[in-house]
């Protein structure tokens, strides 16, 4: 699996996510329509406002975009600090307007909101809660604390004070829902972007370890000419230095490292080779290549095929293609199988017309009960225990693993379901006397492949191959 950098995987590490700009517009934009919507309630609905403090409110809005926009340069990401700061200067200049224009009597009191949803959306959640905190404030404070609203004739407009306890119970509630609504959905999203951004990670590690290949083909393709005039030389300088048994020791010394090199780049060339016989092969074959890596961690791992160990399987077996995505998300489930079991991990191949399963088990612990809903989400940590192994009580996984080996082994067509083993038609009672007949007990991963999808035609499996291409660099 691949080894995740520690800041890569913290889920709060969201900063830098506001620029200045995404602001200053916003700003711009609330400007534009509290200027007109002070020019209609003084000019259509005929309220007396005390124009001349709504106009320094709204200058000092204009004021502060006008100095961000000359200071900072129109790409600036703004820190936590720094977009909390700018939060609370709009919560209280909008606080400020709707003093002077109403209180919670004023329909406008809703854009209060807007602070809190874009805390919620791009910071962390102790700024979120300044936010919200501060917000819960000015609304409480604007039902005591307020102008009220006077038409020209003198008429002062109330309304019955049980509509505004109303107006304020509203906000309150929509707050807390919309800012726990919108940290929760924009939390999970970054969550699932990292987990993502890891998975393409692993996948691109595999298909560099690929690449490679070509690397070495290259080198032993461009080292054979050298390789080659070094020997010719040395071979002549070993004819005409035949009286010189001291100098003619070092040239044959020379000669046969040639030859060693020579023949070393001829087995890279080989393996640097796009081997079109590689390309498919039995299912057995890929799911033993993607469980070698873990046979040497003391446990044991048996692969039955259709009810059979290795030397007694079938021949007629599906033959699969040999795809990164395949081969590293069966790797994954069976590392993550290798980690809890106690002493065995089962992996089980079984096919019918329709579909191919692959189920890999062992006999640890097993999901827990109440997570077993969860299994494959990324970053998920189990409140109170974990699924810890007893050999190794230090360990906490996050899901990373299993998320990964879902997601690629779903890119190619696979359903993946999670269990407990005697939740499974597989499972029995493990026996210690032979295990290779025994059943998983503890965890299982069924993996289910529409069988047309995967396969590999007989026809294209058996029919004859052209040459083994070089990589070209």
């Amino acid at each position: 699996m691949v080894q995740t950098p520690e800041n890569f995987v913290i889920n709060e590490a969201r900063f830098d996510w506001v620029r200045l700009r995404t602001l200053v517009m916003l700003r711009w934009l609330a400007i534009a329509g509290q200027t007109l919507a002070v020019i209609v309630a003084t000019l259509v609905l005929g309220l007396d406002l005390r124009i001349d403090l709504c106009v320094t409110a709204i200058g000092v809005s204009v004021g502060f975009n006008i100095v961000a926009t000359l200071i900072y340069p129109k790409n600036r990401r703004l820190s936590e600090t720094a977009a909390l700061n700018t939060l609370l200067f709009d919560l209280g200049q909008l606080a400020v307007l709707l003093y002077l224009c109403g209180g919670l009597s004023n329909p406008f009191s809703m854009l209060l909101l807007t602070p809190v949803v874009i805390a919620a959306t791009a910071l962390n959640l102790r700024a979120t809660m300044i936010i919200g905190l501060s917000a819960v404030l000015v609304i409480s404070g604007l039902i005591w604390f307020a102008l009220p609203l006077i038409l020209f004739d003198g008429t002062i407009l109330t309304l019955p004070q049980l509509f505004i306890y109303g107006m304020w119970s509203a906000l309150l509630i929509s707050i807390g829902f919309l800012a726990f609504y919108a940290h929760r959905v924009a939390a999970e999203t970054f969550s699932m972007s990292q987990a993502l951004a890891a998975t393409q990670m692993a996948l691109d590690r595999e298909q560099r370890l690929t690449a490679l290949g070509g690397v070495v083909a290259a080198a032993a393709h461009e080292l054979g000419t050298p390789l080659a005039t070094i020997k010719l030389v040395s071979s002549e300088l070993a004819d005409e230095l035949s009286d010189r048994p001291d100098l003619r020791e070092d040239i044959e010394l020379i000669k046969s490292q040639a030859d060693r090199c020579r023949d070393i780049l001829r087995d890279m060339g080989r393996a640097g080779k796009d081997d079109t016989h590689l390309h498919h092969a039995p299912i057995f074959a890929v799911v033993e290549e993607a469980a070698a890596p873990h046979r040497d961690r003391g446990k044991n791992i048996i692969i039955r095929v259709d009810g059979a160990l290795p030397e007694n399987q079938p021949s007629d077996q599906p033959e699969i293609p040999r795809l990164p995505e395949i081969i590293h998300g069966l790797r994954n489930l069976v590392q993550n199988a290798v980690d809890f079991a106690k002493e065995t991990v089962w992996v089980d191949i079984t096919w019918d017309n329709d579909f191919i399963r692959i189920y890999i088990g062992d006999d640890g612990p097993g999901y827990p009960p109440d997570l077993i809903g969860r299994i494959g989400d990324p970053f998920m940590r189990k409140r109170g225990r974990t699924r810890i192994d007893p050999d190794r009580p230090g360990y906490e996984g996050m899901g990373l693993g299993l998320f990964i080996a879902k997601t690629l082994l779903e890119r190619c067509g696979a359903v993946l379901t999670f269990a407990n083993g005697s939740e499974t038609p597989l499972a029995t009672n493990a026996s210690p006397l032979s295990p290779e007949m025994s059943r998983a007990t503890g965890a299982i991963v069924q993996v289910v492949y529409p069988r047309a999808s995967l396969e590999v035609s007989r026809i294209d499996a058996r029919a004859p191959l052209q040459e083994n291409p070089n990589f070209q660099i």
